[in-house]
Order: C-alpha cells, then sequence, then structure tokens
C-alpha cells in the first residue's frame, strides 16, 4: 500500500481545503507514491517520535500537529524542528499532519471528545458559512435516474439528516450541432429539442471536483451544461466546536470528576463553580477561548478547552463554567480517531499509537 492511499482516507474524512488560513496540514515530509510499511500515530511530531518509527519499522507518521507551521529558511538542526525534519529524511519517513482540518468536521477532534463524555444530541457549536454550493444542470430525461445517483454518490444532496435531496423540473432544452460535434442525439447542422430536466442539489465546496467529475462522466451529452452556484447558507457539518447535553444532568463537581476521569488529569483550571447542575456542554480541542461568547450564547453550562489566558477567565461573568483541561489532553484521542479512520478501510495495516507523551507542559 502507498503513503497516498492512507493519506486519501484520512482526505476523505477532513478535506485540507477546510484547514485555517494559518494552518500547515499535509504531507510535510516524504513522497507519496513510496510503499507504506507502517504508521504511527502521535498528537506531535518529535525526534523522540521519528526514532519511535525506527524503531517499529514505520516509514510514516501520521500527528495531529505540524512539526513545520512557517516556512524554513535554514535547516542545520539548531532546534527541535528541523532536528526533527532532518531525522525524519535520513530515514526516509514521512510525515503527515490533520490539524484544524480534523478539528472543523462533525466527525473530528470535538466529536471524538464528545463520544469520551457520551454527550448526546451533539451539534457543531459554530458551523460555516461560505461552504455550501448549488448544482444546476440538465439531464435527459431517460438518463435522469444514473446521472443523478452518481452525483449523489459523489457527496451532493445532503441537508441535515437527509440524503439525496434536489428539486427536478420538466423542460425542453435545444442545441445544434456544429461541424466536429458528436451529438448524442439530433442531427447536425439542425436544431433539436430534447426532453430534459432541470436537476438541482447542493454539494460541500470541498467535494466540488468529485461532483462535477461523476456530472460528466454520467451525462451522455458530448457537452454538458451546468451551472454553480455559491451559497450563503450555513453548513452545520464544518465549522469550529461542538456541543451537546448529558442524557441526565449532574452536580458540577460530579462532572468535573467525571472529566478527570475521562481525560485522565489530576487537575482542572477553572472559573468559580456556579452551584448549578451541568446538563449543556460545548466543547473545543486546544486553543478553544475564542469559542467563549458562542458557547454563552448557546447557553451551555460548561465549556470544556484549553489555553486560556488569565483575563479571559474573566470573560465568563458568571454564567458559564470553564473548564481549562490543557491542549494536549484535549486533543489526546485524536489518536484514535486516526486509528478509526483508518482501520475501517485497512483493517489489517500496522498502526501504532505512539507511546511518547508529547506534552511539553508538566505539573507538579
Amino acid at each position: 500500500m502507498k503513503i497516498k492511499e492512507i493519506i486519501s482516507e484520512i482526505e476523505k474524512v477532513a478535506p485540507l481545503s477546510l484547514q485555517e488560513n494559518y494552518d500547515n496540514a499535509g504531507l510535510i515530509t516524504g513522497n507519496p507514491h513510496d510503499e507504506c510499511t507502517a504508521v504511527i500515530l502521535s498528537i506531535d511530531t518529535t525526534e523522540e517520535v521519528i526514532q519511535e518509527a525506527i524503531d517499529r519499522g514505520a516509514n510514516m507518521v501520521i500527528s495531529h500537529h505540524p512539526i513545520v507551521f512557517s516556512g524554513l529558511k535554514k535547516i542545520n538542526g539548531k532546534n527541535y524542528i528541523e532536528r526533527t525534519i532532518i531525522k525524519a529524511i535520513k530515514n526516509d519517513i514521512a510525515i503527515y499532519a490533520a490539524h484544524t482540518n480534523i478539528d472543523n468536521v462533525s466527525v473530528g477532534v470535538n466529536a471524538k471528545i464528545c463520544e469520551k463524555l457520551n454527550l448526546i444530541n451533539t451539534k457543531v457549536l459554530v458551523p460555516q458559512k461560505g461552504e455550501l454550493k448549488k448544482l444546476v444542470t440538465f439531464i435527459p430525461t431517460n438518463y435522469l435516474e444514473k446521472v443523478r445517483e452518481e452525483i449523489f454518490l459523489a457527496g451532493a444532496g445532503h441537508i441535515g439528516n437527509y440524503d439525496n435531496c434536489s428539486y427536478n423540473m420538466d423542460g425542453q432544452g435545444s442545441f445544434r450541432a456544429k461541424e466536429g460535434a458528436n451529438p448524442h442525439v439530433g442531427e447536425m447542422g439542425k436544431v433539436h429539442f430534447e426532453s430534459e430536466i432541470r436537476f438541482e442539489t447542493i454539494f460541500p465546496a470541498h467535494k466540488q471536483s468529485n461532483v462535477i467529475s461523476a456530472l460528466l462522466k454520467s451525462h451522455p451529452y458530448e457537452e454538458v451544461a451546468y451551472d454553480i452556484y455559491p451559497l450563503d447558507n450555513v453548513y452545520e457539518k464544518i465549522g469550529a466546536g461542538m456541543i451537546g447535553e448529558l442524557e441526565e444532568p449532574i452536580p458540577e463537581k460530579e462532572f468535573f470528576d467525571k472529566i478527570k476521569e475521562v481525560f485522565n488529569i489530576n487537575c482542572i483550571r477553572h472559573t468559580q463553580f456556579l452551584e448549578k447542575n451541568i446538563r449543556k456542554v460545548a466543547v473545543c480541542g486546544g486553543s478553544g477561548s475564542f469559542l467563549l461568547g458562542k458557547a454563552m450564547s448557546k447557553s451551555s453550562d460548561v465549556f470544556i478547552t484549553g489555553d486560556f489566558k488569565y483575563h479571559q477567565f474573566f470573560d465568563a461573568e458568571k454564567q458559564i463554567l470553564i473548564a481549562d483541561i490543557g491542549h494536549y489532553e484535549s486533543e489526546q484521542f485524536t489518536k484514535e480517531l486516526f486509528y478509526d479512520i483508518l482501520t475501517k478501510k485497512f483493517p489489517n495495516f500496522a498502526f501504532y499509537f505512539s507511546e511518547e507523551n508529547t506534552n511539553p507542559v508538566n505539573y507538579y
């Protein structure tokens, strides 16, 4: 199996187009056409993780955090980033990162946190706008089912909990085949009228190439007429953070005990207890303080994330309980997420969880 096949499975779930503009997700070192021997799954890529790959006979590391965020002007080993890159290249080890792209999908990092906390009725906390497009095309009546099915299989037609969503209207198309054309119906040089269906459906922007490819391959016409419109609709499947509910409300301190148990931590930085039960829970893996206002606007009882600064704790205004459990701690289950995605497609391949604790923050 080639490295690019493994990458493809991850990017089916978390396309690189969904990463934030400051990010550097994707293949950082390595040749995607190389055969893959085994994979190490990690939160970070460090020298120790690369050595772990060498020791296990793995030639690929998949991590959540990219080892390189900004451009490297020199690679001479003066810092841990350069040393890690040098060691990976010397040993033909590919480094791949899925970061904010896998944060921003409804089945990504935050969904895994919700799963661990047994939350129900989960949804994206801040869905994105501008991630949906509409396809309008015109299909000969006898080919409608075939073309429509292929377009849906390519990822179009999903609205909430419904799929195969489209609008279909009878009409009549006209065209005249000119010299050099090879028309599916009609005669050269004569205007032809054909019974067609105006077919409309929506699709995520990152699936546009797949949807259009499916349309062109399945449509019988030599030249396929279609329009693509950008939409301002909110796309509920893509965005930052998640929110859900506990099946039954529980006291704050009891819920904090649950957090400690689930995340295997000994302490939580938090705002003062509000002496009320916890029911609605907002989460964001990593640094999520920018979502505090959204969590409050959704009437969340608690917001779980990492990296809150001192003055940001005041912003809770005694309306919500902030639980800062740490950056690494909140994202630790991302390795399991990678494993779940990849073993569905490659159940017998060697995927290893890194045994290195790459958390740079220690507690005494």
